[in-house]
């Protein structure tokens, strides 16, 4: 009958149709009793992850599985209870789509908008991926769910990652639709305009001669007859090139795939025909190389009908997981074929016959019971797996969107906020970056710079040389015994004339002493120049720093770094030089001296007192004492100078190369204020830098409204 309730017969099936995402079926409700949703302030309601069955038409002759023993009543009396009944389910509906609104709607919603955001670009959300191999069925898969016509034809069809977002409407809105891509946003009116919108897009994004690319097309579907759901539909996996598509035109899918598989954070939907072998099935081995357990992997079979009689067996075992196990499992469904398009058959309808096919079907009746097959069961699975996963997701997600977001900020803080336009403000925005400048060059003097990473402070750099000056001196004294002796030797050899031995002359010391004393001024004058290094090093550094962005501030910051370095490390050497001419002249304080000395003799005492309780047999060749004498004294007099110069050096290099050099090089900065000519030279800003500047924040804005989204979505 045509027109039973007053609607023409299409009306009836849109209206069918309209149900098939909304009601809840019981065994979706225990089965998420058995799952669980343990965080009360996440929980969903149960019965709204549902999507139910499509009802019979009323001309079929099978009736739902619950109902299979009932018998058809009368019409008045079937009107009246459908009057009652409908009064009640409108009520329950009411209250079960709003819960749903509520609990389900935000989750998914939640990831379109940090997708829509572009968070995609700082970290991987949470997303469920279709993959399958060239003619698998994978676009008649997704027509069914999203109610819409794909792009169809030989070779690859989907040559770009297609975000398909399925939006679930109150049947009382039209339908609509919008694409994105680039800066591309074009609104649909109509279902019909879907294909050739990706089409265009597709062209757009990956040109006209069958090439793919990465970059992906989002679209956008709302309307009564599809579940709530999200989906990245991907390339089909091709093995050959055709027409003018690249050689290697299969290895970039395969990287494309990959790429997105591979993310622990996407559930892969994996579609395999039933009439081939599954396991040597491209796509369910890509899925294994990056998911081997299969914990984020759900198989779906397609083509039912087109298996060979007597293998329907082989297909149960492979949906039970009995064959290539995963930990998802396997669903199978009957979609439209190429003959059912060209007989221009409504994806209504081929739902409706989808139905029969399994409920009528002698070996896969028993899938359709438990719920493992037909499309309004696929859309039901994945769109509990993909709120779950979406749940489970989130604490991580929302700490990595936090760290990506104080890393991004610390990164912009080395970027200005871009020259200013006045000269009065290029004047005040000079003053800033020199006086910020100065501070950090002020603060590295006293040893109190800021430090970032794994740095170490200039002073303690500066330390080290200084310790390494220390060593040389005492590597000195010690040879001072090994060299005086010999030195005594030779004077007695050579220049002692009427004296008596023993006794010492004074010249020969104090040539001893002046000896010792010239073969450290060179390396005292190494240690200058390596901390003069450390020096300009670290002022180079802070230019740099602060002066990233603008490529002639910096360099004048750098040209006048170099100049006062030379003029400080000429002005440095003369007094280390100086100081070692007055360490030429042998003086000291009798009371230093004679301290110095009686310290020696009582050590040389009690090594001497040791070495005789040590000793056995006589001792040949033994030091005269004249010559223990004269090392007693050299030893003596350069242990005094050894303390001088171990402090008067460092001093010097201290005052020359590390302060005077950076009260200099901030009173040269200052003075470039007074250039006011050269404003606008100085303040040229580097090109990279406004780019990247601008990079970093539209990051840091993006990253913040994710952080919004997620507080918004933890108070519902």
């Amino acid at each position: 009958m045509d027109n039973l309730h007053g609607k023409p017969k299409n009306q009836q099936a849109m209206d069918r149709k309209s149900v098939a995402f909304k009601q809840p079926s019981k065994r979706t409700t225990v089965a998420l009793k058995k799952d669980g949703f343990e965080s009360p302030s996440l929980q969903p309601s149960l019965e709204a992850f549902s999507v139910p069955l499509p009802e019979d038409l009323e001309d079929e002759n099978f009736l739902m599985s619950e109902n299979v023993s009932e018998r058809n009543p009368n019409y008045e009396q079937k009107d009246l209870k459908k009057q009652y009944d409908g009064e009640e389910d409108e009520a329950a509906e009411h209250t079960l789509y709003n819960q749903y609104e509520e609990k389900i709607r935000p989750c998914i919603d939640l990831i379109d908008s940090l997708r829509a955001l572009g968070i995609e670009k700082d970290l991987a959300l949470p997303a469920i991926a279709v993959i399958g191999d060239q003619s698998s069925g994978k676009s008649s898969v997704l027509e069914a769910l999203s109610g819409i016509a794909l792009p169809r034809g030989n070779g690859i069809v989907t040559r770009c990652p297609l975000e398909l977002k399925l939006k679930r409407i109150p049947a009382t809105q039209a339908w609509k639709g919008k694409i994105c891509y680039r800066n591309i946003s074009m609104e649909l009116q109509n279902a019909s305009q879907v294909e050739k919108a990706i089409r265009e897009a597709q062209n757009v994004v990956a040109g006209t001669r069958g090439a793919i690319s990465g970059e992906l097309i989002s679209l956008e579907i709302w309307s009564p007859d599809v579940p709530d759901l999200t989906l990245i539909d991907l390339p089909g996996i091709a093995r050959v090139a055709v027409g003018d598509q690249p050689k290697d035109i299969g290895e970039q899918i395969k990287m494309l795939l990959k790429k997105i598989i591979g993310c622990k954070e996407t559930l892969n939907l994996v579609v395999v025909p039933c009439n081939v072998d599954i396991a040597t099935t491209e796509a369910l081995k890509m899925a294994q190389e990056v998911d081997p357990s299969g914990e984020r992997t759900l198989g779906i079979l397609t083509k039912p009908d087109l298996v060979d009689r007597g293998t329907e067996e082989s297909i149960i075992n492979i949906i039970r997981n009995l064959v290539v196990p995963l930990k998802k499992g396997y669903m199978i469904v009957k979609c439209r074929g190429q003959q059912d398009i060209h007989n221009k058959l409504s994806l209504a309808t081929a739902i409706q016959q989808e139905r029969k096919f399994f409920e009528t079907h002698k070996y896969f009746s028993i899938l359709m019971e438990e719920g493992r097959a037909t499309i309004p069961h696929l859309a039901e699975r994945l769109t509990n797996e993909l709120v779950r996963h979406i749940i489970k997701s989130l604490p991580t997600l929302e700490n990595q969107i936090r760290e990506v977001l104080q890393k991004t900020l610390q990164n912009l803080q080395k970027y200005s906020s871009g020259t200013p336009r006045t000269d009065s403000e290029k004047l005040i925005f000079l003053t800033d970056l020199i006086k910020l400048f100065n501070q950090d060059i002020s603060q590295t003097m006293r040893g109190e710079e800021q430090l970032f990473a794994n740095e170490v402070r200039l002073f303690t750099k500066i330390r080290r040389e200084f310790r390494t000056w220390a060593v040389i001196l005492l590597e000195s004294a010690a040879k001072v015994k090994k060299n005086v002796p010999s030195k005594v030797w030779k004077y007695e050899d050579h220049y002692r004339g009427r004296e008596f031995p023993g006794f010492t002359n004074y010249g020969t010391f104090e040539d001893i002493v002046k000896e010792q004393i010239i073969e450290l001024e060179e390396p005292a004058i190494r240690i200058l120049n390596n901390v003069i290094g450390l020096v300009e090093e670290k002022f180079m550094e802070l230019a740099k720093r602060h002066f990233a962005n603008f490529h002639n501030l910096n360099r004048a910051a750098k040209t006048r770094i170099e100049d006062i370095r030379e003029k400080q490390a000429v002005e440095a050497e003369r007094h280390i030089r100086t100081q070692f001419k007055m360490e030429r002249i042998v003086y000291c304080q009798d009371d230093l001296y004679i301290n110095d000395l009686n310290y020696l003799t009582a050590e040389n005492t009690t090594k001497a007192s040791y070495g005789k309780e040590m000793q056995v047999g006589p001792v040949l060749n033994q030091e005269s004492t004249f010559v223990q004498e004269m090392v007693s004294h050299t030893k003596a007099y350069l242990n005094g100078a050894s303390k001088r110069l171990c402090n008067q050096v460092p001093l010097i290099i201290l005052s020359f190369a590390l302060h005077d050099f950076g009260d200099k090089l901030q009173t040269t900065m200052l003075h470039l204020l007074q250039e006011k000519d050269e404003l606008s030279h100085l303040l040229q800003e580097d090109s990279e830098a406004a780019k990247h500047r601008s990079y970093l924040t539209q990051q840091v804005n993006r990253l913040t409204k994710a952080c919004q989204y997620l507080r918004d979505f933890s108070s519902l």
